[in-house]
């Protein structure tokens, strides 16, 4: 336990010092993301604080296109969850996950949208947020779009429910991501209420 949890925080510590770097190496950086395991990927990623997402938000801009093929990969089942651990900027309950499928009828190559839901602790309170993603091919980034709601969902999910009544509307209301590439497994995100960027940022590291 103890030899893992030093291959964790020494991972964590060189990540933030390459995002500390000027100019910053994204294709470095991703290498070094790809070779670490899952663990350390996911403690290294959810170790960033608000500065730190923004950086890398800005360095993955244009980076390297981001398809949704990757958010949930081919060989996975219809409707089987692929997991996203990830860490927004918010000062309070900032772990969280955002769980993604691929839907009845869709090309498990080249997926036109995928379906999700975020998993966090006060899901109870704010509801599930389902949404669906798109690719925008144009700037190579996926959108999730919480002002859509999927059609169908894997049956030990939680219920659809609608993201502008509630508590949800606060969270979840009339909100899109926007999501680029950093590595293989890692992505980073930007919130945006009513075409209005927010200013708010989360990193996700998909499950192996």
């Amino acid at each position: 336990m103890a030899a893992q949890e030093d291959s964790t925080g020494s991972a964590t510590e060189e990540f933030r010092a390459r995002l500390h770097e000027s100019p910053r190496k994204p294709l470095e950086i991703a290498r070094f993301l790809d070779g670490l395991s899952h663990d350390e990927r996911v403690g290294a990623t959810r170790s960033l604080d608000r500065a730190q997402q923004r950086a890398l938000y800005k360095m993955a801009d244009g980076f390297a296109p981001l398809t949704l093929a990757e958010m949930v990969p081919p060989e996975v089942a219809t409707l089987e969850p692929v997991r996203h651990y990830g860490k927004n900027s918010l000062p309070l309950f900032s772990q969280f996950e955002k769980r993604f499928c691929r839907a009845s009828e869709v090309d498990p190559n080249a997926p036109a949208w995928l379906l999700g839901y975020n998993f966090q602790t006060l899901s109870p309170l704010t509801g599930p947020g389902y949404f669906v993603a798109r690719e925008d091919t144009e700037r190579g980034e996926v959108v999730i779009d919480y002002r859509e709601l999927p059609p169908e969902k894997p049956p030990h999910w939680p219920a659809i429910q609608p993201n502008d009544r509630g508590l949800s509307q606060f969270i979840y209301g009339n909100m899109v991501d926007t999501l680029r590439r950093v590595s293989q497994h890692v992505t980073i995100g930007s919130a945006a209420r009513g075409g209005k960027d927010l200013g708010s940022w989360f990193v996700l590291c998909r499950e192996s």
